[in-house]
């Protein structure tokens, strides 16, 4: 049989585990006046004991009130029902700091709230609120989103140019393929190659051809204006550009002002015999019309075709041709 000393030994020690436990550990009376406010609360709140213990909850921290906090403590004290807060809603509901520093800046420690009734034998039900610190876990998800968009990025990125590389370009191609045939809407593509480029490699050195690919780059993807629009390196000097919505005026459009554009920025260019002209582009033209859906070989094809085209009539131009 257990005695007197014996119990009030167990309450002592019970109380000593609540304070000494790596969580906030508060319990609320009926009334809702805090009864237990652990040392792990004195510490992050800056609020010891003879500031908290027999005050109302809710005047030691009134921020919380008609939050989600006392929601849940309504449910537990009159309808006996835990609660567990979603983290995602309610990062920080409570004033905790890891440091004074951290509390000038009101940086308040990611929290994990749980509230729980508590039965106590011949008095009204009480509840427990208990608080973890999930900083470091909230901060190492932050850090894999943040790994995983980079990887996603340079998954998905051309390394020299920064613009999306043929992967992207080979996703984005099928998507728009379907949107266009499920949509009834036309879908134009332009395959764009950089003229004479092998031999402004062989005449200027591989570092000034890297140079000129960005530059070249840098402003053609520059022209696009639509989200949906996508300008892709497809391969060495080569580039294509995805433009859902357009029909073949519009792509003759685009592409005249890409062609202008590339001759704007004057990169001279001058060939082995000294003959000094400037960096040019030759585009080819691929649309699929609102009635008529191929496949994106076939899409592709044409614009290969074209742009082969444009180099045989000359280069510095525009051609187009339909997908078979």
């Amino acid at each position: 049989m257990m005695n007197p000393l014996n119990e009030a030994h167990r309450l002592h020690l019970l109380h000593s585990v609540l304070c000494t436990v790596n969580l906030g550990a508060i319990v609320l009376d009926n009334e809702r006046r805090i009864v237990l406010w652990n040392s792990w609360m004195i510490k992050y709140s800056g609020l010891g004991h003879d500031k908290v213990i027999g005050a109302d909850f809710f005047t030691v921290c009134p921020g919380l009130r008609g939050g989600r906090v006392d929601a849940a403590i309504q449910q537990a004290l009159y309808n006996n029902f835990p609660s567990l807060l979603s983290q995602t809603l309610n990062k920080a509901p409570f004033a905790l700091h890891a440091s004074p520093v951290a509390a000038a800046r009101n940086e308040r420690i990611q929290q994990a709230v749980e509230v729980t009734p508590i039965a106590v034998e011949g008095a009204p039900r009480h509840c427990l609120i208990q608080i973890s610190d999930v900083s470091i876990a909230v901060g190492r998800e932050k850090l894999l989103r943040e790994q995983a968009m980079v990887l996603r990025s340079q998954t998905f990125a051309d390394g020299l140019t920064g613009i999306a590389n043929r992967r992207h370009f080979d996703v984005a191609m099928e998507k728009e393929h379907r949107r266009a045939k499920r949509g009834g809407t036309p879908l134009s593509l332009l395959m764009i190659d950089i003229d004479h480029f092998k031999a402004y490699n062989d005449h200027y050195g591989h570092q000034k051809g890297d140079q000129c690919l960005i530059q070249v780059a840098a402003a053609l993807a520059g022209m696009l204006k639509r989200p949906c629009d996508l300008m892709a390196r497809y391969g060495g000097e080569e580039f294509a550009m995805i433009l859902p919505e357009t029909d073949v005026e519009q792509a003759t459009v685009m592409a005249e002002a890409i062609r202008a554009r590339a001759q704007e920025l004057a990169i001279p260019h001058e060939r082995n015999n000294g003959e000094l002209r400037q960096i040019t582009v030759s585009i080819g033209i691929a649309t699929q019309k609102v009635d008529t859906a191929v496949e994106i070989e076939a899409l592709i094809g044409a614009a290969d075709r074209a742009l082969y085209q444009a180099k045989r009539n000359g280069r510095n131009r525009i051609e187009s041709m339909l997908p078979a």
